[in-house]
């Protein structure tokens, strides 16, 4: 027979209340008695203290902080989410070992109590007596427990009425709860030191093991550190947490729970410490910036208390394989510590999974969320949701487009000069894949910015961004994930899905509270797609992006803004989107990048393609789907003959607008100062004379003020004085 059976057997029989809370409140009272109030005054103090008890009916009362685990989709655990960093199991799956060595320490006479110690109360009083003061307590591991969670406000009063409430509620809670149960609930709830609570987070912090596989000296290690978890923490002291583990040991041994033979060779085990693999102070495993992405989600949805203690487990979209691959990637190209930042993220077009994702160099130096968080000018990418709503439009990619530069176009207000250009009138198509500035600036012009704005928040662009022209070439602010979502509804046949990082999360009890549906909308149709995707494929083969190419069918974009602050690329296959951005924070030039200027075909489509190749390694080379051609119906200005621009120059203001208005085309006036040319009248014009426009094209001119009044008048120069008078020969010379 075990020793832990023959305590259950010895246990006395059921005692009504009154009787046992009457020996509590006399074994309290004696100090009390020894003042001279007499035993009456004593069960009257008594009974005062055990008004205005919580309910151990209160279904929160017993509720501890649980840890949240986040796993990935391939069923890793990425991260542990916690105040109190704990891991509640089943006893059975806690090591009895464990379980021995606790009762040793803790409460020797657990299984024969009725929830408080009378005998450990009396030896308690007698020290207490001797020493003047509460020196020594009798807490059971019930009274702990209860401790710990129902009186959590009242710890750290060290009165005889705390004991006296604390034994109270212990002996009503173990009316409710058997022995196995109370002793489960206590080992998930105490503290062993290092963060850890409970056992199973204490066997993982200090053994890097679960908490059943323990052996006798691991045990005893721990069941001695409760006592004093900072001071015996065998992290820093080691030898006074081995002392207290061999002392610990003699009182399993001395109680029965170990044999002598284990005894003898539990003394002796060398202390090997480790901690579960790669866990840093919040709880991270791997992919910190995606952790951080799943984290700020759940807050947002759930609040911090139920994501810190709520106990959830959260499954989420992650591929840890294609994660390694895309850190991988970034490090192999941008190797420097001096290299600028980076992001990348991927995500699974048909369902809108986010698959791998970088949110920076370096989570421990900074943890800000380049990918999540940074909101940076995507440059040309940006001219895809401008070639998307042409074509939605009825612009076929073959329609002529000028691309001479500067491009000049009237606002209402200064006129917008875009440098930057090509070779004349080039096709859509060309305009896209040689990502013309000044060819995209007319473009916008004509179709409009307002829906160039709507096109990029159907496909995608969360980010509140305003129609002006001038987003075409990326003027405004978005995030990397907004864009891989963005190309990903062009991936996707023109559905677009939300990016979804969780894909379900249970509460405590195993219960279903969210599940991701991977629903879309159709941003844009199936032949617009298809359509967009095809010019975009130049991109890569044969346009701004050829190092990009990954030997397969895949489309793109590139980005690059002013003075190379942020360089881009943003492509996709059927089966995987991806952007990749780069910069500096805080913002600066990357004109000497690894002995190169940064722009969007050169780092960023390097790192793209590293990680396209060896994510997609093992799927198919898969082909965009077709779709039937679009309806091309665009009747605009771009199906009118060219106009010859008049030459307006040495005409007055008036009489040059007039002329420009006649040619059907806009006249922007400017005005500066000529010592030449009178005040009103037209000293230059921009495009020049001759040059070829569309209607509503606009033409700049400059309307003299006349002299500058700052600059003194030239001086004056005198006339020549008048010639000499000379006589007329009278005759012919002799020759």
């Amino acid at each position: 027979m075990s020793r832990r059976t023959r305590l259950r057997r010895m246990k006395k029989p059921h005692i009504a209340v009154r009787v046992i809370m009457a020996g509590i409140a006399l074994s309290l009272a004696v100090t009390v008695l020894f003042t001279g109030i007499g035993i009456a005054g004593a069960f009257a103090m008594v009974s005062g203290w055990l008004t205005d008890l919580p309910s151990l009916d209160d279904p929160n009362a017993f509720k501890v902080a649980q840890t949240t685990k986040v796993y990935s989709a391939d069923n890793k655990l990425i991260a542990n989410l916690y105040l109190e960093n704990r891991q509640v199991v089943e006893l059975e799956e806690i090591s009895p070992h464990l379980q021995h060595a606790l009762v040793s320490v803790e409460d020797e006479r657990f299984y024969t109590h009725n929830g408080f110690d009378a005998v450990g109360i009396a030896r308690a009083f007698v020290t207490n007596l001797a020493k003047g003061g509460v020196a020594e307590g009798a807490s059971t591991i019930t009274q702990q427990y209860i401790r710990n969670t129902i009186l959590t406000d009242e710890r750290y009063d060290i009165s005889y009425r705390r004991k006296a409430r604390e034994a109270y509620l212990a002996y009503q809670l173990e009316q409710r709860m058997s022995k196995d149960e109370v002793l489960s609930v206590y080992l998930n709830t105490v503290y062993f030191g290092e963060g850890a609570y409970g056992a199973e987070s204490a066997a993982l912090t200090f053994f890097n093991k679960h908490a059943s596989d323990l052996t006798i000296a691991e045990a005893a290690l721990l069941a001695g550190l409760p006592q004093s978890p900072s001071r015996l923490s065998p992290y820093e002291n080691a030898e006074g947490a081995v002392s207290r583990r061999q002392w610990v040991l003699s009182k399993m041994h001395e109680q029965g729970y170990i044999t002598d033979g284990e005894y003898e060779a539990a003394k002796i085990e060398e202390l090997h410490l480790e901690r579960a693999p790669q866990l840093d102070e919040q709880g991270v495993y791997s992919a910190p910036y995606f952790v951080a992405h799943v984290k700020k989600l759940l807050q947002d949805e759930y609040g911090t208390g139920l994501v810190f203690q709520g106990g959830l487990t959260v499954y989420t979209t992650l591929d840890t394989t294609m994660q390694d691959q895309a850190e991988k990637a970034c490090r192999k190209i941008m190797d420097r510590d001096t290299d600028p930042d980076y992001a990348l993220v991927a995500i699974e077009p048909e369902t809108g999974k986010i698959k791998a994702l970088v949110g920076g160099k370096d989570w421990d130096t900074n943890k800000f969320n380049f990918a999540t968080q940074a909101k940076r000018q995507p440059g040309s990418s940006f001219k895809m949701f401008t070639l998307v709503t042409a074509l939605k439009q009825g612009m076929p990619p073959t329609r002529k487009i000028d691309s001479s530069s500067p491009a000049i176009i009237a606002t209402g207000g200064k006129p917008w000069r875009v440098t930057g250009g090509g070779k004349g009138y080039i096709t859509l198509q060309q305009a896209t894949v040689g990502s013309v500035n000044a060819a995209f600036a007319r473009l916008i012009a004509e179709i409009g910015a307002e829906p160039v704005v709507e096109t990029a928040h159907d496909m995608g662009i969360t980010t509140d961004i305003q129609p002006y022209l001038s987003i075409t070439l990326g003027s405004q602010e978005v995030t990397p994930l907004e864009m891989t979502a963005s190309f990903a509804t062009l991936a996707n046949q023109g559905t677009h899905i939300p990016p979804v990082a969780i894909e379900k999360v249970l509460d405590a009890s195993g219960e279903t509270i969210y599940e991701a549906d991977h629903k879309g909308t159709e941003a844009i149709s199936p032949s617009i797609a298809y359509a967009a995707t095809q010019i975009l494929k130049g991109v890569i083969s044969g346009g701004t992006a050829t190092r990009a190419n990954i030997g397969r069918p895949a489309a793109g974009k590139t980005g690059t803004t002013q003075d190379y602050r942020d360089a881009w690329f943003c492509g996709f296959t059927p089966q995987l989107s991806c952007a990749v951005w780069m910069g500096y924070t805080p913002e600066k030039p990357m004109r000497n990048v690894h002995g190169i200027t940064v722009f969007g075909g050169t780092f960023p489509a390097m790192i793209w393609a590293e990680f396209m190749k060896n994510a997609l390694a093992n799927e198919p080379k898969l082909d965009f789907k077709s779709a039937p051609a679009p309806a091309y119906t665009w009747k605009k200005k771009w199906d009118v003959p060219d106009i010859a621009i008049p030459n307006v120059t040495g005409m007055t203001q008036a009489a040059a607008e007039k002329a420009l208005t006649d040619a059907k085309l806009e006249a922007t006036a400017s005005q500066a100062y000529s010592p030449t040319v009178a005040a009103g009248y037209v000293i230059s014009q921009t495009p020049a004379a001759g040059s070829k426009a569309k209607p509503a094209d606009a033409v700049i001119i400059i309307v003299s003020k006349g002299p500058d009044p700052a600059t003194p008048p030239p001086p004056v120069t005198p006339p020549p004085p008048p010639p000499t008078s000379t006589p007329l020969p009278t005759s012919t010379p002799t020759p």
